[in-house]
């Protein structure tokens, strides 16, 4: 019984519309008082299995080549894993000076990860999961956002490198409804067309099947209408 309770606990996940769990930790790039030293701007906060391996390291030469165009989002990038910080310095500055990936190379990782060798964080956040491994974080990615809620969350298997498209896609398109109050249809990218929220009387929806307004409504339930993407970079993307 008591194994099972541990278990439970360790696996014990955030949702989405909880306030992000806070701590402070040391990192590559000082401490941290999380989310209160973010307030006013969006985070990613990501785990990975482990310091010098390969798919982890596709990764973090990925995020650091991405780094200025999550900023001018608005958006910070914080790392995680179960290792200690000369590990996390010595493996940075590997990739630095010897990897090379896709093209990219001699890139430096200068947002900040996360020593945990407690496993302290990784255990709030729910990025220990036993039936994947006991001490090692999967692959999770935490939106947060300038309020420290959590808006979105993803966890990846420990074999399964992310998708960085979706990353910023999914990033761009909370923001977007956050500022426009729609929401975005499957596969969205900013340019697309956005979706109305549902109409909340019968005088509404009868009223969107017989006033288009700029509305495209093919039921009363389901109406999208143009965002055009200069619109929606202008408002949502730093200048």
């Amino acid at each position: 019984m008591e194994i099972i309770q541990e278990q439970e606990k360790m696996v014990s996940l955030p949702r989405i519309g909880d306030k992000a769990p806070e701590f402070k930790a040391v990192t590559t790039q000082g401490e941290v008082n999380f989310p209160h030293d973010y307030q006013g701007e969006w985070v990613i906060l990501f785990s990975h299995p482990a310091d010098f391996t390969p798919v982890c390291t596709s990764e973090f030469i990925t995020f650091a080549h991405l780094e200025n165009k999550f900023k001018n989002a608005n958006c910070n990038l914080i790392g995680l894993s179960i290792d200690g910080l000369y590990s996390h310095i010595a493996w940075l500055r590997t990739i630095k000076e010897k990897i090379e990936f896709r093209g990219m190379k001699n890139i430096e990782v200068k947002f900040p990860l996360i020593e945990d060798i407690s496993m302290e964080v990784a255990k709030k956040y729910g990025m220990i999961q036993p039936g994947e491994s006991k001490t090692k974080a999967v692959r999770a990615v935490f939106f947060i956002d300038p309020k420290g809620f959590i808006r979105a969350l993803i966890y990846y298997p420990l074999s399964l490198g992310r998708n960085f498209d979706e990353i910023y896609r999914a990033l761009i398109a909370m923001q977007t409804a956050d500022k426009f109050s729609i929401a975005t249809p499957a596969d969205w990218y900013p340019g697309d067309d956005v979706i109305v929220s549902p109409a909340g009387s019968c005088s509404v929806a009868e009223e969107r099947m017989t006033n288009t307004d700029g509305l495209d409504c093919e039921d009363w339930f389901f109406c999208t209408k143009k965002l055009d993407k200069d619109t929606v970079l202008s408002d949502v993307l730093k200048n």
